[in-house]
C-alpha cells in the first residue's frame, strides 16, 4: 500500500516535498513513479526512481526542478519540488511498478501495478 503526502498551498518560487510512504512490502523491490494530474488534463507522468534508488528519470520539462530520491531504510520515496510555478498545481500520485524494463521505459501509466491515493498541491498567491 501506498500513501501520499505532502502537498498544501504554497506561493510560486516555493518549494515543497512531497513523500510516498509504502506499507506491507518493501521499495526496494519497487520502481517507484510520480504522476501528477491538473484539473481539466489528463494524468502526467513526472518522474521515476530504481528500486535501488540509484537511477532516476524525469520529463524534460520538470529536470532541474523536480528532484526524486528515495530512503529504503524509511521505506519512502520523495518529490522534492522548486521553484514551483502555478502550472504545477495538480493532484500528485505515486506509483509501484514491478516491471523488469529499463527505467526509461518507465514513464506511462500502463507500466505501474499499484497506485497510492493522490495528494493535492496548489501553487497560487
Amino acid at each position: 500500500q501506498l500513501q501520499a503526502s505532502g502537498g498544501g498551498l504554497v506561493q510560486p518560487g516555493g518549494s515543497l516535498r512531497l513523500s510516498c510512504a509504502a506499507s506491507g512490502s518493501t521499495l526496494d523491490s519497487y520502481a517507484i513513479g510520480w504522476f501528477r494530474q491538473a484539473p481539466g488534463k489528463e494524468r502526467e507522468w513526472v518522474s521515476c526512481i530504481s528500486g535501488s534508488g540509484g537511477s532516476t528519470y524525469y520529463a524534460d520539462s520538470l529536470r532541474g526542478r523536480f528532484t526524486i530520491s528515495k530512503d529504503n531504510a524509511k521505506n519512502t520515496v520523495y518529490l522534492q519540488m522548486n521553484r514551483l510555478k502555478p502550472e504545477d498545481t495538480a493532484v500528485y500520485y505515486c506509483a509501484a511498478s514491478v516491471s523488469t524494463d529499463s527505467i526509461w521505459m518507465l514513464d506511462r501509466e500502463s507500466k505501474y501495478h499499484y497506485w497510492g491515493q493522490g495528494t493535492l498541491v496548489t501553487v497560487s498567491s
